[in-house]
């Protein structure tokens, strides 16, 4: 392992132990037992590329939302934070809406999902309208228009758990 990737997966494993050591984020019965949505299979590896990714979209936390919003300055809405995301952090260009990405991705059963794979969800009945990269334990970033800033959810407990639609990868 390089050093650089060495110092990648320390930032994401700090980032992503802090909350829940902090107590804001509890462990679920799913995430203990590797069942369910969002289950960490930790001996499956993450690309370099996806490791930027979640990087990336972890510096975005609190970036106001903004519908069609494609860029920080301007706000930013879910598919447009991930154009973003992708474009910046991975030189990987994904198209259109929530809805379009999911056709441009290999499926990704919850059990398998990898830091930088996408999530997708039904938030306006209708299918693939909501859409949030994975940094793992069981755990998501995304733009909702709720609350109007880019943060992290839960895929195994509250609102978006019961709105889990597909997930997808974009990595080898």
């Amino acid at each position: 392992m390089t050093l650089l990737r060495s110092a990648r997966a320390a930032l994401l494993a700090s980032a992503l132990l802090a909350p829940a050591a902090c107590g804001l984020l509890p462990a679920t019965d799913a995430a203990r037992d590797n069942r369910g949505a969002g289950s960490v299979a930790s001996a499956l590896p993450v690309s370099d590329k996806a490791l930027d990714v979640v990087i990336f979209a972890l510096g975005l936390i609190e970036t106001g939302y903004r519908f069609g919003g494609k860029n920080p300055e301007a706000g930013l809405d879910c598919s447009g934070m991930v154009n973003y995301v992708f474009g910046q952090a991975a030189s990987f260009r994904l198209q259109g809406s929530a809805a379009e990405m999911v056709h441009q991705g290999r499926p990704v059963a919850p059990a398998q999902l990898r830091p930088g794979d996408l999530v997708f969800f039904n938030t306006l009945e209708r299918p693939f309208s909501h859409v949030g990269i994975y940094i793992g334990d069981g755990r998501f970033v995304h733009a909702p228009s709720s609350r109007g800033k880019v943060r992290i959810d839960s895929l195994q407990q509250g609102w978006y758990a019961s709105r889990f639609e597909a997930a997808r990868t974009y990595f080898e």
